[in-house]
């Protein structure tokens, strides 16, 4: 590990060998002296890691640098030759139609006669409160009962809110993620309509409400996939850590809340008990207690620690290896999802030569540095453990290689909780369990939705009309 060319680890043995050298050292300075190395150590590995060698997200990276611009700003602005082309184009059924008079008084002298219009067509959105007054004729017979036209289904109180503001209100506080008090600020402004914090979280309970079926469906359909991606993530509810839990793949997304990171929070879930396809996820134990799956595990980690291996560490296998996974992906994508066996026995044979020769450079701790009455499997350290990991996993790790389903990460996974990081940036936490409850199936829906290209709001919509989408009823059929 270096740090301003300063090789570190070279500084640490030298001042230990200092240590041994010295006789006439006190028990308890050589002590204090040897805490110090360590808070030395775990501060500076943890001061070297970034997006690239580890799980750190990119905006936690020192001096983060900039995205470059485009080059030296010699080409025109917009559009550049070969781009896919999506100019405006006209509508067939404009709103309003206006048609603009010629006054032939201004022409010059001559005989003149129609030829049509030239159109012009100005695109804009009118953003307004509209009501509607529902007028039920009464009528009384001789009696003098009263007999009254039939309201609309839904239409049950003198004033009430409509579909459309309902949409709107879930869509920007649950998909967009603007919290309650911006919500009200935008319907005061904008549509001087007098929407509370109150009835907002009245509108996501509905949604909540009306979802239960879906989420029930969901998880049916989760059951039977051939893959699918977990990941998890914290999540702060009312100040105290808990859990969101992602079970997805390309067509479906299920998110789930709870105190628990482990087992007992999955199975909670209903998915992974009944799974039988190929689970995709980083290696983390609990997974592994689901023997019923075909475990794959995300190369973007492997990636990112054997990165932290070769430069902490400069561990010259862990450059190697990085290399040849990367070789692997690259080749496995050129044959179009999946090698062919000789190839791919090739590749396996290169892998674990390079294992062996790991085992040489980054050894497992000898036996003899067992302390009298210690227990247990050594310390390893993290160059260790992944060589470990990649030597004993090694079917999991070059699956992407033999199937052509399963992937190279578990960038999908990673890709449909990154939103829920986001959710906590910008309202900080969830002030109860409910309101994460109602998050999670929520965005579940519109994730759902938007992997078989249904619209935020037209799913909304849909569901405040009593509605499904297709893809949801073709499933039920």
């Amino acid at each position: 590990m270096k740090i301003d060319n300063i090789n570190v680890d070279n500084a640490v043995q030298e001042v230990k060998s200092l240590l041994s050298q010295e006789k006439d050292l006190s028990p308890a300075l050589r002590s204090a002296i040897e805490v110090i190395l360590i808070l030395v150590t775990v501060l500076l590995n943890r001061l070297t890691l970034n997006s690239r060698n580890s799980s750190k997200p990119p905006s936690s990276d020192p001096d983060r640098k900039k995205k470059t611009t485009r080059g030296d700003g010699t080409k025109k602005p917009g559009g550049q030759p070969g781009r896919s082309n999506r100019p405006l184009e006209p509508v067939a059924d404009p709103d309003d139609v206006q048609v603009l008079r010629l006054d032939l008084q201004s022409l010059p002298p001559g005989d003149y006669h129609a030829k049509g219009h030239e159109t012009r067509q100005v695109i804009d959105i009118d953003i307004s409160r509209y009501v509607t007054e529902y007028q039920a004729e009464v009528w009384l017979n001789a009696s003098g009962e009263r007999f009254v036209a039939p309201f609309p289904a839904g239409v049950t109180a003198s004033v009430q809110y409509g579909t459309g503001v309902k949409v709107n209100a879930v869509y920007q506080s649950q998909f967009q993620l603007i919290p309650y008090k911006r919500v009200e600020d935008y319907f005061a402004d904008q549509l001087h309509l007098p929407v509370s914090a109150g009835s907002l979280y009245n509108f996501n309970e509905e949604a909540y409400r009306r979802l239960e079926p879906f989420e029930h469906w969901l998880i049916e359909q989760l059951k039977q996939e051939a893959l699918l991606h977990v990941d998890e993530t914290g999540l702060n509810i009312g100040g105290k850590k808990h859990w969101l839990h992602c079970a997805s793949n390309a067509l479906f997304t299920y998110y789930t809340v709870h105190k628990k990171r482990g087992k007992e929070a999955m199975d909670q879930a209903g998915v992974l008990p009944y799974f039988k396809g190929l689970l995709v996820h980083d290696h983390w134990k609990p997974y592994f207690r689901y023997e019923q799956v075909i475990h794959v595990l995300c190369n973007a980690h492997h990636l990112r620690e054997l990165e932290c291996a070769w430069e902490q560490d400069n561990k010259q296998w862990a450059k190697q290896m990085k290399a040849l996974l990367l070789a692997i992906d690259k080749a496995v994508t050129e044959a179009g999802g999946k090698l062919a066996e000789s190839e791919a026995r090739a590749y396996r044979t290169r892998y674990r030569t390079l294992l062996e020769t790991a085992e040489k450079e980054s050894p497992p701790p000898d036996e003899a540095d067992r302390k009298e009455g210690q227990r247990g499997r050594l310390k390893r350290t993290k160059a260790r453990n992944l060589l470990e990991r990649l030597r004993d996993y090694e079917a999991e790790v070059l699956r992407f290689m033999v199937d052509e389903r399963v992937p190279f990460t578990n960038n999908q996974g990673e890709n449909d909780i990154r939103m829920t990081k986001l959710h906590q940036k910008i309202s900080g936490c969830f002030r109860s369990t409910k309101g994460a409850d109602m998050f999670c199936r929520i965005r579940s829906y519109l994730s759902t939705c938007r992997k078989h290209s249904v619209s935020s709001s037209e799913a909304l919509t849909l569901l405040f009309q009593g509605k499904w989408p297709a893809f949801m009823r073709v499933g039920a059929e």
